[in-house]
């Protein structure tokens, strides 16, 4: 029987029924947990992965958005938003569906969050920090604020990347950092033959 709360079980159920087609389900599923600063890639290496994985991507901007039509991200709607968020990863991993999150996910705390779904899921996390150097996120913003990139679901601008920059905390497990300034086909090669070697386990 579940325990959580009547509006984070309506709020599951929504972001599951938005969600494109699910891979095929696995006996043993994959949890890749992505983490970094706005405009670090989090989203262009969690696409590229989905390329050659077959993987969800729960990407909160887009998340966020189908709770909230307008949101305000004040603390209580990010409560409200990753109370969902983890009722929708426990519901994916137990039904076997392996997924990317694709979030900024820069304080330890909620990270161990994470951690202990994809352990009480008997999941194979793979946890990786995206890095950009500024210049290249300033750009990146730059762009964004054109809107050159139609696939780019995120608000955040310089002004949030600053403001998140100090609250970014060390990864307490074993993880992958990857420059989405190169090429990230060697880092995505690892992934998919680590997935490979845990369901051959």
């Amino acid at each position: 029987m579940s325990t959580r709360e009547p509006q984070t079980e309506n709020d599951v159920a929504l972001l599951r029924e938005s969600l494109s087609t699910l891979p095929e389900a696995s006996v043993k599923p994959s949890f890749i947990l992505v983490s970094g600063l706005p405009g670090t890639g989090k989203s262009f290496f969690s696409r590229r992965l989905a390329e050659d994985i077959p993987l969800a991507i729960l990407e909160t901007d887009v998340l966020r958005r189908t709770l909230i039509t307008d949101p305000s991200y004040s603390p209580s709607e990010s409560n409200r938003l990753f109370q969902a968020v983890h009722g929708l990863l426990t519901s994916l991993l137990r039904d076997g569906i392996s997924l990317v999150l694709d979030a900024t996910n820069l304080v330890e705390r909620h990270r161990e969050t994470l951690y202990a779904i994809a352990d009480s899921n008997n999941a194979l996390l793979v946890i990786v920090r995206t890095e950009a150097q500024k210049a290249e996120v300033e750009e990146r913003m730059a762009r964004r604020a054109e809107g050159a990139d139609p696939n780019d679901n995120s608000e955040a601008d310089m002004a949030v990347y600053q403001r998140m920059r100090p609250t970014q905390q060390r990864i307490g497990r074993n993880h992958i950092r990857v420059d989405t300034t190169a090429d990230v086909s060697g880092v995505v090669r690892k992934i998919a033959k680590d997935i490979s070697r845990w369901n051959r386990a």
